[in-house]
């Protein structure tokens, strides 16, 4: 019972350390609704708003109709026309149009006839990713009004594929960032609250006086890691309840879940907040120390860029990234119901990192203890 107590009152000395002023509450959770709200909006990958250079030679019925469609697609809200293919150049280079399409001569002949008219698009290979999902858009405008035309004409239609897209029906960005969201910030608030723990104590002069005290460094790691695990789950449910109830997006999985999956994830994350804040003398270090972890942890998540794009070496080394399971685990929990037996074979990872982490940064405490 005593050693409840003992961990009790550094608990209750860490909550008073981060709540006894006012920017200490703020930086709980401003960050989390500044970035809950701007995140799904501008960290997307859809193209939207974008310019459409049109060097059109044929002016005839066909031509102009395909033009109208693009101009009513929604995905180009400006259509820039231009007379040679000089302008062409120009308007991609100056960055007035992001793709331009060159229309034959003979598009509307060949059209009425029913033989094939290649049409050149020249795309902004300096805005590489925007341009080839707008370059999807209007392949998508170009083969409907294809198949319009063959349609009216009474032609026999070639085959076409139908998509289905699973878990995202309508492919909105904000189901696939907000989910990753509840990730992203839980691994922020608890890698920092962790790491400056320590550190701040030897700022102010107080961890040689919780080194002669009762408390053994297990204890002092416990005490540590349990206000920065709280504060995790705090942010994660405050996402968690502006994803649903704000942008409505289905959660399809089990609560309970996912909150254990979560708790072993700020394990892992404790263990190296309290390793980075060990080996740390001044809150600064201990900063710098989370935020070379957190950069890259990030980036090899599979967040931004897909796991099995990268290298295969790279690929084997994410596996020690706990990163990487969690966001495997809240996507697939949020929005596709994963399996409890699913859910676990991640967390067994999870498990094995925050215990690697976890014994190393015992390691540290003893030795600047001894």
């Amino acid at each position: 019972m005593n050693f409840f107590n003992r961990i009790h009152s550094l608990v209750i000395k860490e909550f008073q350390s981060l709540l006894s002023t006012k920017s200490g509450r703020m930086l709980l959770v401003m960050p989390v609704i500044i970035q809950t709200a701007l995140f799904p909006f501008a960290a997307t990958l859809e193209v939207k708003n974008a310019s459409l250079a049109v060097f059109n030679e044929d002016r005839g019925r066909a031509s102009v109709e395909m033009m109208q469609r693009f101009a009513a697609s929604g995905a180009f809200t400006k259509i820039v026309p231009v007379w040679s293919q000089g302008e062409i150049e120009g308007a991609i280079g100056t960055r007035d149009a992001l793709l331009a399409v060159h229309i034959p001569a003979d598009f509307s002949r060949r059209i009425a006839s029913g033989e094939a008219s290649p049409v050149q698009v020249v795309l902004d290979g300096r805005r590489s990713n925007s341009s080839q999902i707008a370059f999807s858009y209007l392949q998508s405008v170009l083969e409907v009004y294809l198949k319009d035309r063959a349609a009216s004409a009474g032609r026999m239609l070639p085959s076409e594929i139908v998509a289905r897209n699973w878990f995202v029906p309508n492919l909105e960005y904000t189901h696939f960032i907000l989910p990753s969201l509840v990730a992203i910030i839980t691994t922020i608030g608890t890698l920092i609250v962790t790491a400056l723990s320590v550190s701040r104590e030897r700022e102010q002069g107080t961890f040689e006086q919780l080194m002669v005290s009762p408390l053994t460094p297990e204890m002092i790691m416990v005490g540590k890691a349990v206000p920065a695990i709280v504060v995790g789950f705090f942010q994660a449910t405050l996402i968690l309840i502006a994803a649903v109830c704000i942008y409505h997006i289905p959660f399809r999985g089990h609560l309970v879940l996912l909150y254990v999956a979560m708790f072993f994830y700020s394990l892992a994350l404790v263990g190296v907040g309290l390793f980075i804040s060990s080996v740390s003398k001044t809150q600064q270090q201990a900063f710098l120390g989370a935020f070379v972890f957190m950069v890259p942890a990030i980036l090899l998540s599979g967040y931004t860029a897909p796991v099995e794009n990268m290298p295969l070496w790279l690929q084997h080394l994410t596996w020690f990234n706990p990163v990487r399971h969690f966001v495997e685990i809240v996507k697939g929990v949020f929005l596709k119901d994963a399996s409890a037996g699913r859910v676990f074979s991640l967390i067994v990872p999870l498990l094995v990192i925050g215990v690697t982490n976890l014994s190393l940064a015992a390691l540290m405490f003893r030795r600047k203890t001894s």
